[in-house]
């Protein structure tokens, strides 16, 4: 069987974001951005819940599994933090991640990696535009982009999501969404029709920080595993 050819789908990206080269890695199945909403409504318990819940997640066995389960037998993820217009941050760079090991290595540096700043309003168009910058780049090529936003607030600050999340599906990159519904009871209605696009996108809701890590978990397998559940 003829292996899928590599898409370089980054260009469109680098045409609006150029940042400084960094070193390569191999090609992958999957590169996944995983952008959290750290804004003065995420409480510090909540974060604690919120990378708690992403390590357990990580360390599922199927999660492990799906991210060697394509054809290059590897995906990519980062972490990226954001919240106010001029407050987003790289919390984890990115990692190749093709199995258990890989996969145990990445959950260990999320639960300890710290909140990097206090947090404020909630410029999701903003944070939306830091993660494609950190798709854009990418050190590797790979056969899909993924920005998987996480968070607990409607955009209220900054540029709006829906022409941000525009750009990303026309450079090629399918925009996911977690909302957490413990402060706005509609935030997955918000989260449908102004920031997820592209060719199977979807949105998923939790209750609160504490099913978190059961909602990231399914979340986390439909994306890696996307390029091959029909």
């Amino acid at each position: 069987m003829e292996k899928p050819r590599p898409r370089r789908n980054t260009a469109a990206l680098r045409q609006h974001w150029a940042r400084p080269h960094i070193a390569p890695m191999e090609a992958v199945d999957v590169a996944l951005c995983l952008a959290v909403d750290v804004s003065a409504s995420v409480s510090f318990d909540e974060f604690g819940l919120m990378m708690g819940g992403l390590a357990a997640a990580s360390r599922e066995p199927d999660i492990a599994a799906a991210t060697a389960a394509g054809p290059r037998g590897a995906a990519a993820v980062a972490l990226l933090f954001w919240s106010g217009v001029r407050e987003q941050a790289v919390a984890l760079n990115w990692a190749r991640l093709d199995g258990e090991v890989a996969c145990e290595a990445f959950a260990a540096a999320v639960d300890a990696t710290p909140r990097l700043f206090a947090g404020s309003t909630t410029a999701l168009g903003e944070g939306m535009v830091a993660g494609l910058a950190l798709l854009a780049r990418l050190p590797a090529v790979s056969s899909r982009l993924v920005l998987d936003v996480s968070g607990d607030g409607a955009s209220n600050q900054g540029r709006a999501p829906g022409p941000v999340r525009d750009v990303g599906v026309a450079a090629g990159v399918v925009i996911n969404g977690l909302a957490v519904l413990n402060e706005e009871p509609g935030l997955l209605a918000h989260y449908e029709a102004d920031v997820i696009g592209g060719p199977g996108s979807f949105a998923m809701a939790c209750a609160d920080y504490a099913d978190f890590a059961d909602a990231m978990r399914r979340k986390l397998w439909r994306e890696l595993r996307g390029g091959l559940v029909a």
